[in-house]
């Protein structure tokens, strides 16, 4: 096995990919790999008293971030695991109602391909287009509603661009047509307000690696009317929604990043705003160079561009020693990304995700600005 070991780690810009574990995450998760490792649903002793009770207050830490009940907090091994319990689940259970899905074209894999699964069980999909901006019609959305529609299905960010989707709006529309709404949240919880009440949302999908939080644990929030057809069965844990010994120690992990985030959500995406802002002021220095996505109605963190007369490999390649940043999400690293072409961006363009995160700095904007100026100059002047 070969380990990579860098003598100058390159400015890290892919947070929308990853993050790194928090250190005050990591310190409340440790316990929970030693002296408190008792099963949950051990529920005769200490050890699994314990173990419960560290898991509740995670429960309700994720319940606060959103403004849901603990009791309606479902942990999963990550939003992907989220996404198609909440896309089969409800198929599965209201099938007796109708075998209509709508979702968008700009949606996250971990949604399209479970619509594809269905698709091959006889469901139809409606994949709805989005305009140059990104932003869904609303408009559009309720001409696709038909009598048999059972779920709608609208991230509340685009782990790409970066745009925000008029997700209330969208819940609202849902709720008067009486049908069931899910939104993919893992990139928009603890960077933007998000109120299940005041957004009626009925299911939610949240990931911790987003969050400075562990990888392989996430969370589906599930409106209490809402029924669900679980998807792993064979214990009975989590309402019998989702069976499996629950990880103590990643959702301790995820409970104390999510909260983490709430508490210094409004700083911090100030703080990233001014960055990312910075960031496209000297970047418009490039000629032929385009965003991608709604200018003012996007994550504070998240910047999407394309630049004509380069390629996306080269200029990745030029850039690699300086800035560590992705093409386009890193869940389909390698294929043209669907995002940009539902936008209407040529493919002939290279296209580059920026990703800021908390341990972003102004000085490493202005390298990056500058690393990224000369290699499209240079690659120009070849």
């Amino acid at each position: 096995m070969n380990i990579v070991i860098f003598n100058h780690k390159p400015v890290y810009l892919d947070y929308q990919a990853t993050t790194p574990l928090d250190e005050r995450v990591l310190a409340a998760m440790l316990p929970y790999f030693g002296e408190h490792f008792g099963n949950a649903a051990s529920r005769n002793h200490l050890y699994g008293w314990s173990a419960a009770a560290a898991i509740d207050v995670a429960r309700s830490q994720i319940a606060t971030a959103i403004g849901a009940d603990p009791l309606d907090i479902i942990f999963t091994s990550g939003a992907t695991e989220a996404n198609n319990l909440a896309i089969k689940g409800i198929a599965e259970a209201h099938l007796s109602k109708g075998q209509h899905i709508i979702t968008v074209q700009t949606e996250h894999r971990s949604i399209l391909e479970p619509c594809r699964y269905l698709e091959q069980l006889g469901f139809t999909i409606t994949y709805l287009p989005v305009k140059e901006d990104g932003l869904l019609s609303t408009g559009q959305l309720q001409a696709a509603i038909r009598p048999d529609t059972i779920l709608v299905s609208v991230m509340v960010a685009n782990n790409e661009i970066g745009v925000l989707q008029p997700i209330t709006e969208i819940a609202q529309i849902c709720r008067q047509q009486q049908i069931v709404f899910h939104t993919d949240a893992a990139q928009g919880v603890g960077k933007i307000p998000i109120d299940v009440q005041s957004c009626p949302v009925d299911l939610l999908s949240i990931t911790g690696h987003k969050v400075y939080g562990p990888k392989g644990i996430g969370a589906l929030y599930l409106r209490p009317t809402i029924r669900l057809a679980p998807q792993i069965v064979g214990g009975g844990q989590e309402r019998g929604l989702r069976a499996g010994t629950l990880p103590t120690a990643q959702i301790v992990g995820l409970g104390q990043a999510i909260e983490l985030a709430r508490q210094e959500q409004a700083t911090e995406s100030q703080r990233l705003l001014v960055l990312r802002n910075n960031l496209w002021q000297q970047l418009q220095q490039i000629s032929d160079i385009y965003l991608n996505g709604d200018a003012t109605q996007r994550l504070p963190d998240n910047l999407n561009v394309s630049f004509g007369g380069v390629s996306t490999n080269e200029l990745l390649r030029k850039l690699q020693p300086i800035v560590a940043l992705a093409a386009g999400s890193a869940c389909s690293s390698g294929q043209a990304s669907h995002v940009l072409k539902a936008i209407g961006r040529s493919p002939n363009l290279a296209s580059l995700r920026f990703s800021l995160g908390k341990f972003t700095t102004a000085a490493d904007i202005d390298q990056v600005a500058g690393a990224v100026q000369q290699a499209v100059k240079n690659l120009r002047d070849q």
